[in-house]
């Protein structure tokens, strides 16, 4: 049974209180007056179908929640806004909490309509308590990181692609240009599943860095529906928790000890053993060339090419297993900040790694997602066109690519992106 004009007027009025936003704003985005807003809230005047969409994707929603038979006011745009509270105050973070949102949900139902499965029975959690200090934090980020590692049958080899082992979990992949204060989103819908978004203005490194730490949201943080890492908020027990795991899976303890102690580093000192025989005691020592075991750039920069990681987080994972001390950290750093350690890469002809491939692979996926579902019939040029837009595509090539393949208007039969339930 269709809802009626005033029960649409008050689900939309709840859905704007829902994000702190006022009439006025509304009204400027819509760019009619603020009476008119008021009259649609109230029932007065009746609402067409693009403005449902456009107040849709002002909120955060889906426009069928709007006409479905029961609506929820509670949604994940409104817990991010309620665990962050300041995100309200900075109208670019919402927008972009919005964009993907609305992107998560258009990769979703691409995947329904090609019948690709995401079983989120798949996904591990682990029931921790809520840190009560940093150095819980990093305990449990630890030993989950572990726990995972082993779980996924990973051992103490390199994570080749990252963003490859939250897909095969069940968990939708993304990049978008976020805030440069924005490393990730993590967010859990039920039209969209589990969505993970990076930013697509960070360096490749600090990205994988960044899925491994919502890859830990994943994991521990479920039940908030949905979290924004900021660098503002580092500090957080639950930042802390989701760095020290992503530090913990990238740069195994083990693995760093193993790949270090192959290149003849990482050996105390002074080391000494002791013979028993039941009636005395030899006592044998072993000491290390001085300066035979200390760590040097070179060392870092392989051990960070080797990983996937950036120099700087495999210098302060050196630091956290004791393989380096505080001053050494300092004087390495110092090295890397003059530029040393590029200049070791490119003396070891170590390749750079290709990071404008990186920046675009989700814009490939999702739209190689769009062309077959337009060769399906399942979607028309119009409907792709406005997908491509949504990744910056420029429309003249994806129209000069349809003609090529043969996709050109026509071709596609659907007229809706979303599938039957």
């Amino acid at each position: 049974m269709p809802i009626s004009q005033q029960d649409l007027g008050r689900r939309l009025r709840a859905a704007r209180e829902a994000c702190r936003m006022t009439q006025d704003d509304v009204a400027r985005y819509l760019q009619v007056s603020r009476a008119t807003v008021t009259q649609m809230e109230l029932g007065n005047r009746a609402i067409t179908s693009l403005e449902l969409d456009r107040l849709a994707a002002l909120f955060g929603r889906d426009m069928r929640e709007f006409l479905a038979a029961t609506f929820h006011e509670e949604d994940t745009l409104v817990a991010l806004f309620r665990a962050h509270p300041d995100v309200v105050e900075h109208a670019e973070v919402g927008e972009v909490l919005r964009r993907c949102l609305a992107l998560g949900r258009e990769v979703t139902n691409l995947e329904r309509l090609l019948g690709i499965d995401r079983d989120l029975g798949r996904i591990a959690t682990y029931a921790l308590p809520v840190p009560r200090s940093k150095w819980d934090a990093v305990q449990h980020g630890a030993r989950v990181a572990e726990a995972e590692r082993r779980r996924l049958g990973l051992g103490l080899a390199p994570l080749a692609d990252v963003t490859e082992i939250l897909e095969t979990q069940g968990v939708r992949t993304a990049q978008a240009d976020l805030p440069d204060d924005v490393s990730g989103l993590t967010l859990c819908e039920a039209s969209v599943g589990l969505f993970v978004v990076t930013n697509r203005r960070h360096h490749l490194l600090r990205g994988r860095f960044s899925y491994a730490h919502e890859y830990a949201h994943v994991l521990l943080d479920r039940e908030r529906r949905g979290t924004i890492s900021r660098t503002t908020d580092r500090d957080a027990l639950l930042e802390v928790r989701a760095n020290a795991f992503a530090a913990h899976l990238l740069l195994p303890d083990t693995g760093v000890r193993q790949f270090i102690a192959a290149l003849g580093k990482g050996a105390v000192s002074r080391q000494h053993a002791e013979v028993f025989d039941e009636s005395g005691v030899v006592r044998a020592l072993a000491r290390a060339r001085p300066g035979s075991q200390a760590i040097q750039m070179y060392d870092v920069v392989q051990l960070a090419h080797y990983f996937g990681v950036s120099r700087l987080a495999a210098l302060y994972r050196l630091h956290n297993l004791g393989l380096i001390t505080e001053a050494e950290l300092g004087h390495l750093k110092a090295q890397e900040e003059a530029g040393l350690g590029k200049e070791i890469a490119a003396l070891l002809a170590l390749p750079e790694p290709d990071h404008e491939a990186a920046r675009n692979a989700f814009r490939h996926r999702f739209v190689s997602l769009g062309l077959e579902a337009l060769r399906r019939g399942e979607i028309t040029q119009a409907k792709l066109e406005e997908l491509a837009q949504m990744v910056e595509l420029q429309p003249e090539h994806l129209v000069g690519l349809l003609h090529e393949m043969g996709l050109d208007a026509g071709e596609g039969t659907g007229d809706v992106l979303m599938p039957e339930e």
